[in-house]
C-alpha cells in the first residue's frame, strides 16, 4: 500500500512564504548599512589617505597604503559577496522586483569596485566619479528593494508578480 505525502498544512505554507519574503527585507537593510559604512571609509580614503603618484612602485596597492584603503578594499570586496547574497535570497523569493532590483546592485556595486580599482592604478577624476555614481546607483537599488520588500509585507502579496 502506498500514499502519498500529506500537503503541509495552510499555517506552514503561510510560515515558510513568510520567512522566504522576511529575508530579502533584512538581506537589504543589511547591505544598505555596509554600503554606507563603505561610503564612509571612502571619504576617508579621500580625505586622509596619499597615494603615490601613478607609476611609481606600489602605487595600485590596495593593502599596502594604508589601514583605510586595505580597510575600504576589503569591505569592497565584502559587498561583493553580500551583493550575491542578496540576490540569492532575493529569488528564493521568487518576487521579480526585489530579483531586479537586487541584480542591477550587484552590476553597480561590481562597476564600483572595476572604477576603484582603476583610480588606484591612474589616480583619475573619471574612476573616481564614476566610483561614486555606482556606488550612488547601487544605494538606490537595495532602498527600492527594501521599499518593495516592505510594501508587499504591507500590503500581503496582493498582485505581487512571482516568478
Amino acid at each position: 500500500m502506498t500514499s502519498t505525502p500529506a500537503a503541509a498544512p495552510p499555517s506552514t505554507q503561510k510560515r515558510k512564504t513568510e520567512s522566504r519574503q522576511a529575508g530579502p527585507r533584512q538581506a537589504n537593510l543589511a547591505i544598505l548599512i555596509v554600503l554606507i559604512v563603505q561610503f564612509a571609509l571612502g571619504m576617508g580614503v579621500n580625505l586622509y589617505v596619499t597615494l603615490p603618484a601613478a607609476g611609481h612602485p606600489g602605487h595600485a596597492s590596495w593593502f599596502g597604503n594604508g589601514t583605510l584603503l586595505a580597510l575600504h578594499a576589503a569591505l569592497g570586496m565584502f559587498l561583493i559577496l553580500a551583493a550575491i547574497f542578496v540576490l540569492v535570497r532575493s529569488i528564493m523569493a521568487r518576487d521579480a522586483a526585489i530579483i531586479v532590483t537586487s541584480a542591477a546592485g550587484l552590476v553597480a556595486i561590481l562597476l564600483a569596485a572595476f572604477f576603484g580599482s582603476g583610480f588606484t592604478d591612474k589616480l583619475t577624476d573619471g574612476y573616481s566619479i564614476g566610483m561614486a555614481l555606482a556606488f550612488a546607483v547601487a544605494l538606490a537599488c537595495y532602498a527600492i528593494g527594501l521599499f518593495a520588500a516592505s510594501a508587499r509585507k504591507a500590503v500581503g502579496d496582493a498582485g505581487t508578480p512571482r516568478l
